[in-house]
């Protein structure tokens, strides 16, 4: 197979994900409520999905919104999620944990990858909150997740390009650099070129409500991606 640049979607419906697809996604990152910024979607919101598209679903996991710091009782919940989305058809789980400093939290964090297995995981934009990006990557990798999902620590990724660059060279092969937020048709081949990302990650909050109503100009604006990206060339 050729080795293309892939384009994830971040959905929280049917109707959006079969949209994703048909508009040439690689992969969705399935939510609830993405006004907060995702939240675990229930077991029957997966199996849904999972019968209706054929591209690989990566699961949110997060128990509500705000702080990414967990008590026992949502990290105990946390597991149980992931139990449920490994078991409901998922290709891959999406979560990020921290410590009250804003650290990584590895040991919590290596605690869901591991029970994961064998699905990938991406620390997802908690990373972003992190005041040290560079030592934040060494944590994420020792936790053993796959991908980090981050604006490079910015409002979105297009301001965030520069430290994405620098994450995506000190990463190199020990995990996978998403650029993500803010991404769309009209910046993400600025954003490809400044970062030399090899995935990269949008919701299309900037160019649609969410959830978005208008399910063909959805299909549209991720067609439109789809093709710029085609048109480079993967390092």
């Amino acid at each position: 197979m050729t080795k293309k640049i892939l384009l994830e979607i971040s959905v929280e419906s049917v109707d959006a994900a079969a949209a994703a697809e048909r508009g040439g996604a690689d992969r969705i990152e399935l939510c609830a409520d993405l006004s907060v910024g995702g939240l675990t979607p229930d077991t029957a919101l997966i199996r849904a999905v999972r019968q209706q598209i054929q591209i690989p679903i990566f699961v949110m996991i997060r128990p509500r919104g705000g702080a990414f710091v967990y008590s026992s009782a949502e990290f105990a919940q946390m597991k149980k999620n992931v139990a449920a989305a490994r078991d409901s058809g998922a290709n891959g789980l999406v979560f990020g944990i921290l410590k009250p400093n804003r650290t990584v939290d590895i040991d919590r964090t290596r605690e869901l990858v591991e029970l994961a297995q064998p699905l990938p995981v991406t620390f997802h934009r908690a990373f972003d909150a992190c005041p040290d990006l560079a030592q934040a990557l060494e944590d994420v990798v020792r936790s053993g997740a796959s991908r980090i999902l981050t604006s490079g620590g910015a409002a979105s990724a297009p301001e965030g390009a520069a430290n994405s660059a620098m994450l995506v060279e000190a990463a190199g092969k020990r995990v996978t650099i998403v650029p993500g937020a803010g991404i769309n048709a009209g910046n993400i081949l600025q954003v490809a070129a400044a970062t030399h990302g090899q995935e990269f990650h949008s919701g299309l909050s900037s160019a649609f409500p969410q959830p978005p109503t208008d399910y063909a100009q959805f299909e549209k604006e991720v067609r439109a991606m789809v093709k710029m990206l085609s048109t480079l060339t993967p390092e």
